[in-house]
């Protein structure tokens, strides 16, 4: 006896009860995916995104703070690119980053080899090259601000001893007070480095040298054609990261080239975007100028993250 064709897109249409046990557990699977990262979606969401447009609108409006935003276009962007400080803060943000950058992470992939190798004592050298990275950027630059004084720091006094002369004013000569902030700033920043660089070097395998060794391979080949090839990825890491902290530079340059509300008289030589952020939108209360100023910082973040994600692919070794 046939079946009919009614009979027979009947019974397809019937789903088997395996299959449907099978697709309810993937959808209670799917939902406690989304609800475990719940949190993650809402804080990038909220402490981030939002934030993200609120300020590129603001930074079209003419916003005090004590008012509601005026809408007024790119009056802003058109005043910042013609503002003498803004473009002197763009100057020092991109001095200080291309150099505190390259020499920050050069020092602290030496460190770090030095540190890799059966030395005496290099969990001691680790923890003290380390100890910057959890003090607060505040502490480090009174530290330094009371090294570097004129009149009783510990520098101007050993250079007046060895030589005879009085040391230069490092805080509050336009010449010096980059070179400054270049010194503080690499300093701080090389524990951090030098710790994730030593967890790329640990996963080199020593059978690859242990192979140069055999071959003849000095210890500045070995170097070239095996430790920069392998930990290439964590430099790459270091690299963009590195970059963006330098960019974000504010918090030695308040704590160091301001004293009681009376600024350094070489304090333009040094301020950076940041640094100019914070003072029209909190000192000033210019809301919507500062806003402008964020974005022109975004914007610089943003393209040199993409040239470097760009050239990664010509020296970033993966395999």
């Amino acid at each position: 006896m046939g079946i009919s064709r009614v009979q027979v897109a009947t019974q397809s249409m019937q789903v088997h009860p395996k299959n449907k046990k099978i697709r309810n557990k993937k959808h209670i699977d799917y939902a406690w995916g989304y609800f475990m990262i719940a949190p993650t979606i809402l804080g990038l969401v909220i402490l981030n995104i939002l934030p993200l447009l609120q300020t590129i609108y603001f930074s079209l409006c003419k916003y005090s703070g004590f008012e509601n935003p005026r809408f007024i276009g790119l009056n802003n962007y058109a005043a910042a690119f013609h503002d003498s400080d803004v473009i002197q803060a763009i100057i020092n943000t991109l001095v200080y980053t291309l150099i505190s950058a390259p020499i920050g992470i050069f020092l602290s992939l030496i460190v770090a080899i030095v540190l890799n190798t059966k030395i005496k004592g290099k969990s001691v050298y680790r923890t003290i090259f380390f100890i910057p990275v959890v003090s607060t950027p505040a502490a480090i630059a009174m530290v330094w601000k009371w090294l570097l004084n004129y009149d009783y720091g510990i520098v101007n006094s050993t250079i007046k001893q060895i030589f005879g002369v009085h040391g230069p004013n490092w805080l509050a000569d336009p010449k010096l007070v980059m070179t400054t902030l270049l010194i503080v700033g690499i300093w701080s920043g090389i524990g951090y480095n030098m710790v994730i660089f030593l967890s790329g070097l640990q996963e080199i395998p020593t059978t690859f040298y242990e192979a140069a060794d055999i071959d003849g391979a000095g210890p500045i080949r070995k170097f070239f054609s095996i430790t920069i090839p392998l930990i290439s990825p964590t430099m790459f890491f270091v690299m963009v990261t590195q970059m963006i902290s330098s960019l974000q530079i504010f918090d030695l340059i308040y704590m160091m080239f301001i004293t009681n509300g009376a600024q350094s008289p070489a304090l333009s030589s040094v301020q950076s975007l940041v640094f100019l952020f914070y003072r029209y939108s909190f000192e000033t209360g210019n809301k919507g100028y500062g806003s402008t100023i964020a974005i022109i910082l975004f914007a610089i973040t943003m393209i040199f993250t993409a040239i470097q994600l760009f050239f990664q692919k010509k020296w970033v070794h993966y395999d």
